[in-house]
């Protein structure tokens, strides 16, 4: 007899979880002990499905590296006793979950899926039920008995994203998430087609987590008319260790002697900055124009098609992880879990 896969749904918050009070009218979480009540259709999957709710439930704009570690330590705890877990989290900072999670969960052979919804489970019009479904649905699927996507992902409106890929990019439609450098893993239509080239493929090394976050990061984003003293400030943060550089272009930035001296002065005493542009498509390329060859001289490195959300969680990890500069200049630039493209 083949046991059934067995899903653990990890409930942080977020509008997903929310029911409207019949007699205030007002939005409250609803009890996930209750899950088979809210989503009937659940009862229909041939597999064990579990949750744990966090009390307090914590708003996603209230995210930090804290609460990452205490996600990572739940799929820890129970990594032997399911064969997929699906997170309930609020849009806002999911991708920045996502990307955080993919550092910090390695060797990583079971799916770990991001889902949320635009309105709360307890509307009529909510998009939080087949999100819901589907991401189950997805966690619990293998092939040769083997998960068929362990990643950690984002499932948003038929749509399922690596997660450390992805970006928020509306706050209104549906389709709330996009990922524009890379493909998408799979579509949800009357079937689910997985994009089978595209998943990272498992290697059967041991799973382990990585629990040192080290947030003494910053980033700075360029615009036209940038004073000196604001860059000065932020290049001059007490205990900063790294910065996120958000440039124009394929990366590009002022070419005042200026603004590369602080620059230099700044890697010159340690700080490591990494270069990623502010358009969300398309990829940095130091030194095509000469508005970038001064930040490569400088010493800047180059974020070649890295989100935002991954380039300042990647930074963290690699930071907590007390590797030499050396050693994080290198994992900067080279793809760890499928986080750029070089």
């Amino acid at each position: 007899m083949i046991s059934q896969p067995a899903i653990l749904i990890i409930y942080t918050g977020g509008t997903i979880g929310m029911m409207m009070d019949s007699e205030s009218g007002a939005l409250q979480p609803f009890d996930f002990g209750h899950l088979y009540d809210q989503i009937p259709e659940i009862k229909k999957f041939k597999c064990k499905i579990d949750n744990i709710s966090f009390d307090p439930i914590i708003d996603s704009s209230d995210m930090e590296p804290g609460i990452w570690v205490r996600i990572a330590n739940i799929i820890e705890e129970n990594y032997d006793s399911y064969d997929g877990f699906v997170i309930l989290h609020g849009s806002d900072t999911m991708a920045y979950t996502a990307s955080a999670l993919s550092f910090m969960l390695e060797n990583l052979s079971k799916p770990v899926i991001l889902t949320g919804s635009q309105l709360p489970i307890g509307m009529i019009r909510t998009d939080g039920k087949e999100n819901i479904i589907t991401a189950i649905e997805i966690a619990a699927a293998t092939k040769d008995g083997r998960a068929i996507v362990p990643e950690v992902c984002i499932y948003f409106e038929y749509q399922l994203y690596r997660g450390n890929r992805t970006h928020k990019y509306n706050a209104e439609h549906f389709e709330a998430f996009r990922s524009v450098n890379y493909p998408v893993l799979a579509e949800a239509g009357v079937e689910i087609k997985y994009n089978h080239r595209a998943i990272h493929k498992d290697k059967n090394h041991e799973f382990r987590i990585f629990t040192n976050m080290d947030a003494n990061v910053a980033s700075l984003k360029l615009f036209p008319g940038i004073q000196k003293q604001y860059i000065k400030s932020v290049l001059n943060i007490k205990g900063l260790k790294g910065l996120v550089l958000e440039t124009f272009g394929s990366g590009n930035a002022l070419t005042g002697q200026w603004f590369l001296e602080e620059i230099r002065e700044a890697i010159k005493n340690g700080l490591i900055i990494f270069n990623v542009s502010q358009c969300r498509g398309g990829s940095v390329k130091m030194g095509q124009y000469e508005t970038s060859l001064g930040l490569r001289k400088a010493g800047v490195l180059s974020g070649y098609d890295i989100t935002y959300e991954a380039a300042i969680t990647k930074m963290m990890y690699l930071f907590g992880n007390n590797y030499s500069h050396a050693r994080i200049k290198k994992y900067l630039q080279t793809p760890l879990r499928g986080e750029m493209t070089v």
